[in-house]
């Protein structure tokens, strides 16, 4: 049975692999890939950190290893590269892939490749993770909701750090829950190099360490209930250890940004560190990371500090975005539960409300509800009492944060939360209340109950499963602008947000497949995204700025959604677009065409 269900974990993620592969073959760079892909290859080849420095640098490593076999060109001698501090990467980024005479869709291909590879690796874990607490049935149904979820799709083949993210906090976290519940030498190290990795991946790993703490903390009270000097005594002891790995994870990032500054001259280091961080608010985050980098072979952990300050100040300042008719630089608590229930599927809906009315059936059914017996039940089900802890604190401070700019900003949450549904579903699939029988009478109800009223459960999860799936196969390409019929589906679900959810810029060569095929000779467009329209299009692109003006007539205009989205929305908060600006011409005018999903093409 343990091999049928290996083999069947294999044959979902070989349907993922072809599903990621194929649907990014023919997508442009996305807006973060102009920065993240350079960034990596310059960290290899240069070993100097000056462009990027706000994200790790762990997955750009990952996706720029194949392009060391490429015999790729990258100029050093630029004054992008020498100069120019703020925008370096974006420009950089362009000269690498669309300048040095360089195959742009060849680097965007091999980049990618390594990060679908992590996606597969992450599902496996995952999968073997949730088999080992609750069996092989609850693993496989985790891993199946993992590797058909759109969201999770998208954002596992681009080069960007969110599906690293993903993996990162669930090695950390699992690792540590580990090291509670067997708490030695060894599985104190393991989750030591595992927060260590996961620093190296995403700076969101801050998150972990409240976290941990609410976490080692729940584990003394459950161990020690009754106990209440042994509790104040043994948290002492826990926050020892906790010191203790927060030191392994450093002695893991430390040397490692180390390689990635060697030759980046620490005056140029320090020079850049002090005007991105020269606002009021963050020249004394300038000067803590100048201070450190400047200490002899403390260069490394300073760039890391100078991240994290980077990280800080931009989730308080906010980024601007569109979501459902508004545009605004500050937040909307409302922005990721929105998310979350029109770009999640259907089908897994369904599954989650059935887990949530079958929990609570069985709370109130429960006997068992003294103090003692929840304390016995949260430890001996601490996997589950871990993964509700980590999914209200992470979910709590993406709600109530100031940066909304996708969906993919809550991913790390979400293998937590399809283990929980599949526990609970399997469980209601096996569950029966029918006592042992004694007579004819009672063997006939369990009979009845045992195998032919879980038929009924059995034909709804089989269902379901097929909704998924099917829903799945059939977004196919369109991954990154999926929404479900909550959201208006895929055709409109931009209504309700843009950006990474619906519009990255990854449509750039379908507009010129269309453009090709229609035999257009011009086409004016205002494009959002990665790619080099220049590169694409060649002659036949015009480039288009003003939004106040109507095209001439008999032309053609393209423009990105996330553009038009963003200009005509209601501003809040602070956010104004002239009138001139908001595309007020377009608003009664259908497209004739789309290319993709996210480019809407105009005839005049």
């Amino acid at each position: 049975m343990a091999k049928i269900t290996k083999i069947a974990a294999f044959f979902i993620l070989g349907i993922m692999f072809i599903l990621m592969f194929f649907s990014a073959w023919n997508e442009s760079a996305t807006f973060d890939e102009v920065a993240h892909i350079p960034a990596g290859y310059s960290y290899l080849t240069q070993q100097d950190y000056r462009i990027n420095p706000e994200h790790p640098p762990l997955v750009k490593d990952i996706s720029a290893v194949p392009l060391l076999f490429l015999n790729l060109n990258f100029k050093t001698d630029t004054p992008v590269w020498t100069e120019l501090i703020n925008g370096r990467q974006w420009d950089m980024g362009k000269i690498f892939l669309y300048e040095s005479d360089n195959d742009p869709d060849k680097i965007i291909r091999f980049s990618r490749f390594p990060i679908m590879i992590l996606a597969i690796i992450f599902g496996w874990l995952i999968f073997k993770w949730a088999s080992k607490y609750y069996g092989n049935k609850v693993g496989l149904l985790t891993l199946f909701f993992y590797a058909m979820s759109p969201t999770i799709i998208a954002h596992s083949r681009y080069v960007t750090t969110d599906i690293g993210a993903a993996f990162g906090i669930f090695l950390a976290l699992t690792s540590f829950i580990n090291f509670l519940c067997n708490q030695n030498k060894k599985n104190l190290i393991l989750a030591g190099i595992a927060f260590g990795i996961c620093q190296l991946i995403k700076f969101s790993a801050i998150i972990l360490i409240p976290t941990y703490f609410v976490l080692a903390i729940l584990w003394v009270i459950l161990e020690n209930y009754s106990e209440s000097k042994k509790i104040i005594r043994e948290s002492f002891k826990i926050i020892g250890k906790l010191i203790i790995l927060g030191v392994i994870s450093i002695l893991v990032v430390w040397p490692n940004y180390q390689f990635h500054v060697w030759n980046y001259p620490v005056e140029r280091q320090i020079s850049d560190i002090r005007h991105i961080l020269s606002s009021d608010k963050a020249k004394v985050y300038g000067d803590i990371a100048a201070k450190i980098s400047e200490l002899p072979l403390m260069q490394g952990l300073g760039e890391y500090v100078f991240g994290v300050f980077m990280v800080i100040r931009r989730a308080a300042t906010g980024n601007s975005a569109y979501f459902m008719g508004e545009v605004s630089a500050s937040a909307w608590p409302s922005y990721f539960p929105v998310l979350y229930a029109t770009k999640e599927n259907i089908g897994f809906h369904i599954l989650t409300l059935i887990a949530i009315i079958f929990s609570i059936k069985n709370i109130i059914d429960s006997e068992e509800k003294k103090l003692k017996a929840v304390a016995e039940w949260m430890k001996d089900n601490f996997a589950i009492t871990a993964s509700i802890v980590f999914i209200s604190i992470y979910l709590l401070q993406a709600i109530t944060g100031n940066l909304n700019i996708g969906i993919r900003h809550i991913l790390p949450a979400l293998p937590f939360i399809y283990f929980l549904v599949a526990r609970q579903i399997i469980r209601w699939i096996r569950n029966t209340d029918i006592e042992q029988p004694r007579n004819v009478s009672e063997w006939i109800s369990y009979i009845y109950h045992k195998f032919i009223k879980s038929l009924e459960r059995y034909v709804i999860l089989i269902t379901t499963i097929l909704l998924i799936f099917l829903t799945t196969i059939f977004a196919f390409p369109y991954y990154l602008s999926y929404y479900n019929i909550f959201g208006g589906n895929t055709e409109n679900g931009y209504k309700i947000a843009t950006d990474s959810n619906y519009d990255w810029g990854q449509d750039l060569k379908r507009l010129k497949d269309w453009v090709q095929k229609n035999k257009i000779e011009k086409i004016k467009l205002d494009y959002f995204g990665g790619g080099r329209p220049e590169y694409y299009l060649g002659e036949k692109f015009e480039p288009w700025w003003s939004s106040k003006d109507t095209p001439p007539e008999n032309s053609w205009l393209a423009v990105s959604i996330n553009q038009l989205q963003g200009a005509q929305a209601k501003q809040i908060k602070g956010f104004y677009i002239k009138p001139e600006d908001t595309y007020s011409w377009l608003k009664n005018k259908e497209p004739v065409a789309r290319a993709g999903t996210s480019i809407f093409i105009y005839k005049f």
